[in-house]
């Protein structure tokens, strides 16, 4: 199939909203941008396979970032007590992750310009430079058009190295041993951007069933289920990039996190460490009905299809954790750092009784 304007229209989305491609965590990152006349597609499976190339450490990211800030102690809070946390995460990208090797031998139509065959090329986390410009050549009738594009970009090219995510965070006592946990993050519309996510876990204090040994046992031990979701959607039907209707990115990430952790049980300072097992999906889907040309008017042809295609990441993993919270009253700070696949630094405040 030969397709004018897809696969880079795609490109142009990505690179005008990291926004979106990042899960919508970083609102105010934009780049530069290439004409949209000087594009073409190279058809879709070839649009697949770059965009699961350079999007999967994204979303691989966002899922280990989300399991992120479920714990401050493993001390649960006795029934009907509860905290409200402000809770921001960083995540960490390695080099290795920054960029992917795109091999032409996998694809139909791409090719790098200066003969190359294969060669190492920026995910959204990365940045090519110098740029890489590679060409297509798409069969239209009986003529052979060749077209040359720059990949796009990804967030080390503007100076962003790490995925960064904020939200509010409750805990409450519901009976012995045992709270509940709520994340929260309301549906936010930026632009043509919109974004939420919802978690609720369950921590259950072990420790809490040794009887009068509980109240002199220096140290708590529990564990955790946690459950997050979060979806985004990016509509870029206005944009008319390339005619359509209904034209969008929908992002739908969901994860599980499992723990078991410890943690000193002092009045005022305390010291706190997991480990776990993170797992879930993340789904980014390009949406709507695409209506593109390619040829010299006399001949151009034009090819409508419906919902191209959908990217799907898995991800499963173990973490640990080590932390540290101190607590004034009914106000608490804690900060804490993640060994995973993905490392992650997180930092809250609360306040509760």
């Amino acid at each position: 199939m030969s397709v004018t304007g897809f696969l880079f229209s795609i490109k142009l989305k990505i690179m005008n909203k990291n926004i979106f491609l990042l899960f919508l965590f970083i609102t105010s990152v934009t780049t530069a941008q290439e004409n949209l006349e000087d594009l073409l597609a190279a058809g879709i499976q070839d649009a697949q396979r770059f965009a699961r190339g350079y999007i999967t450490p994204a979303a691989e990211a966002g899922i280990y970032n989300m399991s992120n800030g479920w714990m401050q102690s493993a001390e649960v809070k006795k029934p009907l007590r509860f905290d409200v946390s402000i809770i921001g995460n960083a995540t960490f990208v390695s080099e290795e992750n920054r960029s992917f090797l795109l091999n032409t031998n996998d694809y139909n139509n791409l090719q790098f310009r200066d003969g190359s065959t294969s060669k190492e090329v920026a995910t959204a986390f990365g940045e090519n430079d110098p740029e890489v410009l590679v060409f297509a050549e798409v069969q239209n009738g009986p003529l052979t058009e060749e077209v040359e594009f720059l990949l796009p970009q990804g967030l080390a090219s503007v100076n962003v190295r790490m995925l960064p995510t904020a939200f509010l965070q409750a805990r409450l006592g519901l009976f012995k041993a045992t709270e509940i946990k709520v994340r929260f993050l309301p549906n936010i519309e930026r632009e043509d951007v919109k974004t939420g996510v919802f978690g609720v876990g369950l921590q259950h204090e072990f420790t809490q069933w040794l009887g009068a040994g509980e109240t002199v046992f220096p140290v708590a031990i529990s564990g955790m289920v946690a459950y997050n979701r979060l979806n985004g959607n990016y509509d870029f039907t206005d944009d008319e990039i390339i005619e359509g209707e209904n034209q969008q990115f929908d992002l739908l990430q969901n994860s599980w996190t499992f723990q078991v952790q410890a943690s000193t049980k002092m009045k005022v300072f305390n010291v706190y460490g997991g480990v776990g097992y993170v797992t879930g999906t993340s789904d980014f889907e390009v949406l709507g009905t695409y209506r593109v040309r390619a040829g010299i008017p006399f001949l151009e042809t034009t090819n409508e299809f419906t919902d191209p295609f959908t990217v799907r990441t898995k991800v499963s993993g173990v973490r640990a954790t080590i932390g540290a919270e101190v607590r004034l009253g009914f106000f608490g700070l804690h900060a804490d750092y993640n060994l995973a696949e993905y490392s992650n630094a997180s930092v809250g405040i609360h306040f509760g009784i």
